[in-house]
């Protein structure tokens, strides 16, 4: 189990490198539904590659296709346009702020449809959490209209959905092989409204934003899938902004408020607490079976 909980920590400090490589990307005027469709497809030619070298299969699959269509709709197209059109309508603080509305949907899903127990310090890390990413969002203009909340809250519910449709998948399948084929469909989706050319300056970037917070990432997050619950995972992955706080601050020398680092201490305390819980939890289980 403690391989699982280092995995999302990892998974969501890759994540935590997206808004680095975006405003990179964003000086090349870039848009972002172009800067996402080339992050998608550089992020399969990766993958399809080391799936193919590496593990020497076919990247491609003809099951359950529908299954990864409904996927990449979801937790690739619908989470990013609905993310990005909070942005444009709100800010980003605000959008940050209501994607991290996840954990709680996480928690709630991971009930519904796995069994996942609602426990006490899933509650007292949600609310460690919710309160957390207030503080790390900053001067947050809460004044926007009743559209950028709805579209704020579905993003976060197709970011929790992305992890109950991941546990799915892990279940019957290699996470790379379900990372490639969620991306490919993703992809699809993404290209009506993409362009096809991009400043040759942009393209290491571009390449970067593929391997760290999206090949990366995400192959190691769904592989934490298959030995950690959903409703944890989410909570531990709320490490995500504040990796990217920290990384603004030492790189482009962004301010970091105490009411920031306190945030962010709100957030690892969090997620200390649903691992140490969850370590307790197996050991209990593992005890009892020996009796």
């Amino acid at each position: 189990m403690k391989r699982g909980y280092f995995l999302v920590f990892l998974a969501a400090s890759m994540w935590g490198t997206l808004g680095i490589f975006a405003t990179y990307i964003y000086h090349y005027g870039v848009d972002s539904f172009t800067m996402v469709f080339w992050r998608v497809l550089f992020a399969l030619i990766i993958l399809g590659s080391y799936i193919a070298v590496f593990l020497r299969e076919n990247p491609f699959t003809r099951e359950r296709l529908g299954f990864y269509a409904l996927y990449g709709l979801v937790g690739v197209f619908a989470f990013y346009t609905l993310y990005f059109y909070t942005v444009k309508i709100s800010s980003v603080g605000f959008a940050v702020l209501l994607v991290y509305t996840a954990p709680a949907f996480s928690v709630i899903l991971g009930r519904m449809i796995f069994g996942e127990p609602l426990t006490g310090e899933k509650v007292v890390a949600l609310i460690l959490v919710l309160t957390g990413v207030i503080l790390v969002a900053g001067n947050v203009d809460f004044s926007v209209n009743h559209l950028a909340l709805l579209t704020g809250i579905a993003t976060g519910f197709t970011y929790a959905l992305y992890g109950v449709l991941a546990k799915f998948g892990v279940r019957h399948e290699r996470p790379e092989r379900v990372l490639f084929m969620t991306l490919f469909f993703g992809l699809l989706f993404l290209a009506p409204f993409s362009k096809f050319s991009v400043p040759a300056g942009a393209i290491p970037y571009l390449l970067g934003l593929a391997f760290f917070p999206t090949f990366l990432g995400y192959v190691l997050y769904n592989y934490a899938l298959k030995e950690v619950e959903v409703s944890r995972a989410s909570i531990v992955a709320t490490v995500e902004p504040v990796v990217a706080i920290v990384l603004a601050y030492v790189l482009f020398g962004e301010s970091l408020t105490v009411l920031q680092l306190l945030g962010g201490a709100l957030i690892i305390g969090a997620s200390l607490l649903v691992h140490v819980r969850g370590e307790e939890k197996q050991g209990e289980a593992l005890l009892e079976e020996t009796h």
